[in-house]
């Protein structure tokens, strides 16, 4: 008996701690969040750079055959929302889909608003990935995401067990060898430190319970 009155003692201490974000908090986040990563795009644009998964795919296209970023980057990520919506639900679905949206949309207005006299391709590289890192955090908290390939990984390891890490890896590292007979070398070299920044805002703060509010 006793037991049982810690267990429901530990459940309701550990519901105190969650938070449950408003409509209003996720929509803000939302538009946060795609704000700083086409920030980080615009930089990445304007110096040659790309990055990893569907937005890497994009600036490939945008760079190769001229496309529009922000619809390549919409029509990319088409596919991969039936897997979303069997591997995560309804609700995340349509949060990436905004999310993707309005990262399509906004990656084409931002360049009209923001304009680089100069910009050192290292500062572009770095800040543009810790701005896309930043963006990112925000959506995650707020469960969306910008679709694409970390789905595509989730299912691969659900249907066939391949790790998704690797599979993301591997997808990265497909990207980024394609991009040298596209890109100058030096380029992918800085595209490869911006991934790095990219990922280090994610590491040091998409931790296990470092953050407490759901959606």
């Amino acid at each position: 008996m006793a037991s049982a009155r810690s267990d429901g003692s530990q459940v309701e201490d550990l519901a105190a701690l969650i938070v449950r974000h408003r409509l209003w908090e996720d929509a803000l986040a939302l538009l946060t969040g795609t704000a700083m990563v086409a920030l980080g795009i615009a930089f990445y644009g304007h110096a040659g750079l790309l990055t990893g998964g569907t937005v890497g795919l994009a600036f490939l296209l945008k760079y190769l055959l001229g496309w529009s970023f922000g619809w390549a980057f919409f029509l990319i990520n088409l596919p991969f929302y039936a897997l979303a919506i069997w591997r995560m639900g309804w609700m995340f679905t349509l949060r990436t889909l905004c999310a993707v949206g309005l990262v399509s949309w906004l990656a084409e207005l931002t360049p009209q608003w923001v304009g680089f006299s100069r910009l050192n391709p290292l500062y572009a590289a770095l800040f543009g990935g810790f701005a896309m890192g930043l963006g990112l955090l925000m959506l995650f908290r707020h469960r969306a995401s910008l679709g694409g390939v970390n789905i595509l990984a989730l299912f691969l390891q659900e249907r066939f067990g391949l790790r998704a890490g690797k599979v993301q890896m591997a997808i990265d590292a497909a990207i980024v060898l394609a991009a040298l007979f596209i890109v100058p070398a030096d380029k992918v070299l800085l595209s490869v430190l911006g991934a790095l920044a990219l990922n280090m805002v994610l590491a040091i703060n998409h931790r296990a319970g470092r953050y407490r509010g759901v959606s």
